[in-house]
This record gives structure tokens, C-alpha cells and sequence, in this order.
């Protein structure tokens, strides 16, 4: 019975939460340009299709509006309540910042109380029409990954066109239409993004769906691009590899989601009636509290990364192409035409790295290290031959083993491989790390290994010391010879000639030894030494 709850239980949480997430919070791969593998050469790259990370790309757009003063508070000028049409007691001037509206607000961060947003001027000059031209531009080619979403602070617009540029702003296309009345403004049957399908997902359409006058639920227009998505992945895009099997084969659709700038038409403010109060002009205007466009540098699926520098996105480049949107080949990699990389097939796809040219085989990127490259094809990668000046590697930016980098040096200068150096005696083998420090043998110390830890002697390497002056004395009369021997008397013997050489013979009970030593045990022996001094410091005994 519990074993049943819990079963649907667990079904019920499966459900919802499939209803509360419709989409992956995160979607895509190819987040990466290359790995190391190991062949009988060495490590070598094996390259593959990458692309950047998807990413908010209004921190990077500037803003321009048409006409240039729009924008309200300059001259200051009354309007009327977002909620009540005819309370007009509302001001906007733009040289006191808490009541100006100026268009940077459209990008701010969302969640502050008062809400902030960018304002039009009102509609005073009616019958002449209020529009405003917004135009988004990031000077890069971008790819959209998400919906764009706009917030309204003011109702939604009666009639707005959405447009895009693929050349900087040159020429434009509508993206999609948006109206109270698709047939009127723009003579156009009503749809939306649901009536489209696979072969129709490129239709350009006029959709009535967001153009509901001043209702409080109602201020946020978007432009489906993930319900674009799902005519190929499946409804919560989980089949990812057909929709970039679509991309990567049907340049139209490829195109459709990339911009390079975008363009806001604003052609007529929500009325909320049929006919225009005139006796009331100052409730009609525009008003955008947030703009969300997501998406990434088009990179041509050759970077992973695009960097914003001196207000400007550049991808960086890998597979050895070059451009802002790595869309040719580097100098001396014209060994094929260039051509993007490919999302096929799925998960790595297909790098498409641009190969040496035949010309500059002899001139390769080996920082002046070797004037001579070999193009393995089976790698698609070109490695440097028989480099000079103790290096290695595939660009010769590697020291060869017994040698390390020199940190003062540069890439390309000879002297950038330092030997080693260790001392043979003293280290486990030739090679050092990247310090120059050499790997030790046992009781060996020093960036060389050439110094002895304490306790220990060099005698061809460190040795254990046998005899010292501190801990390890010879007794009987013995003394240390270089730390390791005791020179013994005659009559002893042993490491710390702590032995009767007699004893070692077997004759220490016979007549002539005992004339030659005195009889007694070894440990008696051992303390006649300390009791003679101590009798000699004790001076003669009174009778």
C-alpha cells in the first residue's frame, strides 16, 4: 500500500514539474574546441565543433531612438496614471533624476520598487501619429537562443513591427508584426506561432495575441524563438540533435535566428477605444521597463569564447581561422577553403580547422625553433620537426627532458631551455621540474642535489654518517675518519672499535693475551677509560 502511494506520489511530482519547467534551463553542447589525445607521436589536439555560452546580450547592444528627442522631460511635461487614464498629475522631466526616463532604464535591473523604464514623450502633436523607431546593435553577429521579451510599463501598443538586420544595419526584414487589428494596420490575416509548423516556421506573421490596451496582465510582447525551436527538438526540446541537424543543414533557418542588430517600431500607443480622447493626449505614450534578448556570438562554431573589449564583442578564434566572427582562415592555413565547423555528427561534430597552406609548410608556428612542419591528416593537425634549442612539442613550446623553461625568456628566444643540471651523484634522474629543481635521493637536499641533509656525508652521494663528534663516537681510543669509519688501536676492532680484536680470535683466555691486555669482560672494558679520568681528577688519596 505505502509502495503504491509513494509510485503516485512520485508520478504527480514527475508531472508538474514537467508542466513548470517546459523548456531546459540549459540547452546546447559543444562547449568545447579541442582535447589532448595520446597517439605513438605524443600528445596530440583532437579538435571539434564548439560555440559560446549562452548569455543576457544586453549588457553588450547599444541603444539609439528616431527620433533622437522621444524621450520625455526635455522640456518637462505632465501624463496621465498608468492604472487611471485621467489622472494626469504625473511628471516627467529629465534634469531631476528621480522623475526622468532616459532609454539605459529599458536594460537596468528588474525588481526595484518604483518599477524603472524608459518614456516617450505624450502624444500632444495628434493628429500627426507618435511613432518611435528603437534599434538595438551589437556590431557582431549574434545568434538568439531564447525569446525576446518586452516589458511594457504603458499599455502594449496598438500597432508594432519587429525587425531585423544580418549587415549592420544596412537593409532590414520584419520579424514579426504585432496589432489590435492585423487586417486594418497592416492587411494581414491574424496568426500565431501555433499555426505555423516545420515548413512554414520561417512565415513572417502578424499576430494579435499581445495587443490588449492598458489590462495589468497584460504588458509583456514576445518573440517565440524557442516555440521555433520546438517545431524540430519536440515540445520541451529534447531532441536537440534534430534541431541542429535543421541548423546546420538549412542555411535559411540558420539565418532566421541570427542578427546583427534589432529594430522596435512603435507606430501607434495602445488607445484603449475605437477614437482618440482629444481632450486627454497626455494618457497616450510608450513606456518599456525591460528588454530581454538572449543569445550568443556566432562564432561559425569555431570558438568557445567571445570577449567584450573596448565596447566590442570578438570571438576568439580557434581551429586556426581568424575574423570577429572566425570566418576565414589565419596567413599560411589556406591549405583548404575556409568552411564553418558543423554540429554533425552529433555530440562532437565536425571542427572543419583550416589546414597549412603548402606555400608556408616550410614556415610554420614553431616560435623560430625549427623551420619545418609535418600535416598529419589522420589528426588534422600540424606538428613541428626536429625543433632546436632543447625544446619539443608540437610548436616547440615544450623544453626537452633534462632542460626547464626559463621564466625571463620569451617563446621564440633560443636561450628559453635551461639544463637541468643535477648532479648525477646526488639526483634520482636528469630531469628537473618547472623551477629547475631536481628530484633527490635519500639524504640528498639542494635545488641540485648536490648537499647532504644532516646525518649524512658526501662520499660519491650522500652517505649515513658511521662516526661523528656529536652522537656517533669511537670508543677504546678510536678516531672518526671523514664520518665514515672508525681508525681503531690495534687491539680493537668493530664499527665503533667497540670490540677486542682477541675475541674475534678466540684467544683472549691464553697467557700471551693476557700480557697483552688486561682480563675482563667487554663492558668492563668499555668503562676503564671514564673511571681513569675520574680517578686523575680526583688527585692523590691522604694516607
Amino acid at each position: 500500500m505505502y509502495l503504491s502511494r509513494f509510485l503516485s506520489i512520485h508520478a504527480l511530482w514527475v508531472t508538474v514539474s514537467s508542466v513548470m519547467q517546459p523548456y531546459p534551463l540549459v540547452w546546447g553542447h559543444y562547449d568545447v574546441c579541442k582535447t589532448q589525445i595520446y597517439t605513438e607521436e605524443g600528445k596530440m589536439w583532437d579538435y571539434m565543433a564548439c560555440q559560446p555560452e549562452s548569455t543576457d546580450m544586453t549588457k553588450y547592444l547599444k541603444v539609439k531612438l528616431d527620433p533622437p528627442n522621444i524621450t520625455c522631460g526635455d522640456p518637462p511635461e505632465s501624463f496621465c496614471a498608468m492604472g487611471n487614464p485621467y489622472m494626469c498629475n504625473n511628471e516627467c522631466d529629465a534634469s531631476t533624476p528621480e522623475l526622468a526616463h532616459p532609454p539605459e532604464l529599458m536594460f537596468d535591473f528588474e525588481g526595484r520598487h518604483p518599477s524603472t523604464f524608459w518614456q516617450s514623450a505624450t502624444w500632444k502633436e495628434y493628429p500627426k501619429p507618435l511613432q518611435v523607431n528603437i534599434t538595438l546593435s551589437w556590431s557582431k553577429t549574434i545568434e538568439l537562443t531564447d525569446n525576446i521579451v518586452i516589458t511594457f510599463e504603458s499599455g502594449r501598443p496598438d500597432q508594432m513591427i519587429l525587425e531585423k538586420s544580418l549587415d549592420y544595419g544596412r537593409t532590414w526584414q520584419p520579424y514579426q508584426y504585432y496589432a489590435t487589428d492585423c487586417l486594418d494596420a497592416f492587411h494581414m490575416d491574424p496568426k500565431s506561432v501555433k499555426d505555423l509548423s516545420q515548413h512554414t516556421v520561417l512565415e513572417i506573421i502578424c499576430t494579435e495575441e499581445y495587443s490588449t490596451g492598458y489590462s495589468t496582465n497584460s504588458k509583456i510582447i514576445h518573440f517565440e524563438i524557442k516555440d521555433r525551436f520546438a517545431f524540430f527538438a519536440g515540445p520541451r526540446l529534447r531532441n536537440m540533435a534534430s534541431l541542429y541537424g535543421q541548423l546546420d543543414t538549412t542555411k535559411k533557418l540558420r539565418d532566421f535566428f541570427t542578427v546583427t542588430d534589432l529594430r522596435i517600431r512603435l507606430l501607434r500607443p495602445a488607445v484603449g477605444e475605437i477614437f482618440v480622447d482629444e481632450l486627454h493626449l497626455a494618457r497616450y505614450f510608450y513606456a518599456i521597463s525591460d528588454i530581454k534578448v538572449r543569445g550568443r556570438c556566432k562564432c561559425n562554431l569555431h570558438a568557445t569564447m567571445c570577449v567584450y573589449d573596448n565596447s566590442k564583442l570578438t570571438c576568439e578564434c580557434e581551429h586556426n581561422t581568424t575574423g570577429p566572427d572566425c570566418g576565414k582562415c589565419k596567413k599560411n592555413y589556406q591549405g583548404r577553403p575556409w568552411s564553418p565547423g558543423s554540429y554533425l555528427p552529433i555530440p562532437k561534430g565536425t571542427a572543419n580547422t583550416c589546414i597549412p597552406s603548402i606555400s608556408s609548410i616550410g614556415n610554420c608556428e614553431c616560435f623560430g625553433h625549427s623551420n619545418r612542419c609535418s600535416y598529419i591528416d589522420l589528426l588534422n593537425t600540424v606538428i613541428c620537426v626536429s625543433c632546436k634549442h632543447n625544446t619539443r612539442g608540437q610548436h616547440c613550446e615544450l623544453c626537452r627532458l633534462g632542460y626547464f623553461r626559463n621564466a625571463s625568456a620569451q617563446l621564440d628566444d633560443e636561450n628559453v631551455c635551461i639544463e637541468c643540471y643535477c648532479n648525477p651523484l646526488g639526483s634520482i634522474h636528469d630531469r628537473c621540474n618547472g623551477s629547475g629543481f631536481c628530484e633527490c635521493k635519500t639524504g640528498t637536499t639542494g635545488p641540485k642535489c648536490d648537499e647532504c641533509l644532516p646525518g649524512n656525508s658526501w662520499h660519491y652521494g650522500c652517505q649515513p654518517n658511521v662516526c661523528d663528534n656529536e652522537l656517533l663516537h669511537c670508543q677504546n681510543g678510536g678516531t672518526c675518519h671523514n664520518n665514515v669509519r672508525c681508525l681503531c688501536p690495534a687491539a680493537y676492532t668493530g664499527i665503533l672499535c667497540e670490540k677486542l680484536r682477541c675475541e674475534e680470535a678466540g684467544s683472549c683466555g691464553s697467557d700471551s693475551s693476557q700480557a697483552a691486555s688486561p682480563r675482563g669482560s667487554p663492558a668492563l672494558l668499555l668503562l676503564l677509560p671514564p673511571l681513569a679520568a675520574l680517578l686523575r681528577t680526583a688527585g692523590p688519596l691522604a694516607l
